[in-house]
């Protein structure tokens, strides 16, 4: 059986120009990044009419797998082979899981983005200039500091840190300006993960440079020795910062391995930050398509909750249909049977499993959206679970529709396609957003927390009820919530699989981002700087002498 990466190579791309030519895209508006990508800018055209929008979101992710990104591809593909202009806008992936343990986020099989190696490593250098951004950041901040402090900021109080693009735990907590006077001011310091920054949720976030920049100055970057906010505008730094992101806000244009069109802009997590692509990319696919499909990170619970909550208010457009992902072995999984048994058939375990896929069923349709379940198919899969599957998913009210697009491509989820179009044909979707911003901060939390994820209560520590009246105090109360939590779980355990129905939500610490536009609220012991494994994917990566690249995934 070919790798992922083997198939990749193996396929004929259409250069990119062709392909921005049957968008309709005028080669003013066409930057090249060699043959097979290119950054788009499109004049900005309010008036112009914004196809059907389709998110894409799945169970809680396991070992197992679920193939969100694959069915997304899929799905993507087989619109065009029922005659759909569709237009795919996906997030960029990060070099941390790349090199980790997660890898890519390209898709698999014979449903990929391509050029699959460029995509999953350097790609058009946009995590790169977010990074610098973050970091040129940093350093304006500390220098202030050393050339006499003249806004007073308390070094004890910066909630800024550094970032990059890989898990390294040992950045983690660091300390910083070590040595005589001239090496700075020494102070406690600690890096995120380039995707967790809020610079990458601003670019993700923001409609156009001037929004850009207004968003940046309004990043806090700490506190003064009268625990007074400092702001990016505090330092004057809005338009350096923007200067570096001019490029990075030009969202990328590449292809499926059936050269269907796909923008891949932006990359948060969805754990730690909103996990969904920029909305100028997914704008542009709404304008250029007749169906535009993409996807949220992680489990509904997270990623699909974070766009229907914070992305739909600034992207002014709303799901026609939510395609919520599940696999037969993930969903046994989720019934209690172990990853070493996953291929003998047990109904039993698929239907106690089956309780995740219907919660969050449930949680999308509560934001009046119509669901459709797709089957991401494994090749161990029996009939029989199959079968039950889909009875299960009608007994709910839901169509599940059989999806092998991993080993058919398009023609594997033509299905798939033919009825999320019958869906959003027969079914109006009437958007209603889980909470309004003028809440209370906690009833907002509690919102999420009991109804989307299922828990008892929730506890504040210390320090986190002592933010809220804070955050009230500065009138930071009036923002939506980004809930970082464990992925695994609709808990923030992550041993806790299935529906948990008697649990605590503890949140430690709220985190302001006034510049994205929410505030994180951290939970559990949910790391902003991931580590890698003792295995990482790194040590199966190579190159020959011919530059071809092997072992990613």
């Amino acid at each position: 059986m070919l790798s992922d990466i083997e198939i990749a190579q193996q396929t004929t791309l259409a250069p990119i120009e062709t392909v921005a030519e049957k968008l309709e895209i005028s080669k003013e508006s066409v930057e090249l990044y060699g043959k097979f990508k290119a950054k788009i800018t499109l004049p900005e055209d309010k008036k112009a009419p914004l196809g059907k929008l389709i998110l894409v979101t799945s169970i809680n992710p396991t070992p197992a797998g679920e193939g969100k990104t694959t069915v997304s591809i899929g799905l993507a593909d087989g619109l065009k082979k029922i005659h759909k202009n569709a237009v795919l806008a996906l997030r960029e992936p990060s070099l941390g899981p790349v090199m980790g343990l997660k890898g890519g986020a390209t898709g698999g099989g014979y449903s990929q983005v391509l050029p699959m190696e460029e995509i999953n490593l350097h790609f058009t250098g946009d995590i790169h200039a977010i990074t610098t951004a973050n970091n040129a950041l940093s350093a304006l901040i500390d220098n202030h500091i050393h050339q006499g402090n003249e806004l007073g900021i308390d070094p004890q109080q910066i909630i800024w840190k550094r970032s990059l693009d890989l898990n390294d735990r040992a950045l983690r907590h660091t300390v910083i300006g070590l040595g005589n006077k001239a090496q700075g001011v020494p102070r406690e310091e600690g890096f995120d993960i380039s995707v967790a920054s809020e610079i990458m949720a601003v670019v993700c976030l923001a409609r156009d440079l001037s929004d850009l920049k207004s968003r940046l100055a309004k990043i806090v970057i700490g506190y003064t020795y009268e625990s007074q906010p400092v702001t990016v505008h505090d330092l004057q730094v809005e338009g350096a910062l923007a200067l570096l992101l001019k490029e990075a806000m030009k969202p990328n244009l590449v292809q499926t391995m059936e050269q269907t069109p796909a923008f891949i802009h932006g990359g948060p997590f969805a754990n730690i930050a909103h996990g969904c692509n920029s909305v100028v990319a997914t704008k542009a696919a709404l304008r250029l398509g007749e169906y535009a499909v993409t996807e949220a990170g992680f489990g509904a619970d997270l990623g699909a909750e974070k766009f229907l909550d914070i992305k739909v208010p600034n992207l002014e457009k709303a799901p026609d249909v939510v395609v919520v992902v599940a696999t037969v072995r993930a969903l046994k999984m989720h019934g209690g049977l172990a990853s070493d048994q996953l291929e003998n058939i047990n109904l039993s375990a698929l239907e106690k499993g089956f309780a995740n896929l219907k919660k969050h069923v449930q949680n999308m349709q509560k934001y009046q959206l119509p669901v459709v379940v797709a089957i991401n198919e494994f090749a161990t899969d029996q009939t029989s679970e199959l079968s039950l599957l889909q009875k299960l998913c009608q007994k709910i009210g839901v169509k599940a529709i059989r999806s092998s697009a991993w080993a058919e491509g398009g023609m594997g989820a033509k299905d798939l396609a033919q009825t999320v179009v019958d869906t959003i044909n027969q079914q109006k979707a009437d958007y209603k957003r889980l909470y309004q911003d003028y809440l209370p901060l906690e009833d907002k939390i509690k919102k999420v927390a009991c109804e989307i994820y299922g828990a008892r209560e929730v506890s504040f520590e210390t320090n986190a009820r002592k933010q809220l009246k804070e955050f009230e105090k500065n009138g930071w109360d009036q923002l939506p919530i980004c809930i970082a939590k464990t992925q695994y779980s609709l808990s923030d355990n992550a041993n806790l699989l299935g529906v948990p129905d008697d649990f605590v939500l503890t949140v430690r610490e709220i985190v302001p981002k006034m510049g994205a536009g929410f505030l994180v609220v951290l939970t559990g012991n949910i790391l902003t700087m991931p580590g890698l494994p003792k295995y990482p994917a790194a040590l199966n990566m190579d190159i020959d002498v011919n530059g071809n690249a092997s072992g990613l995934f």
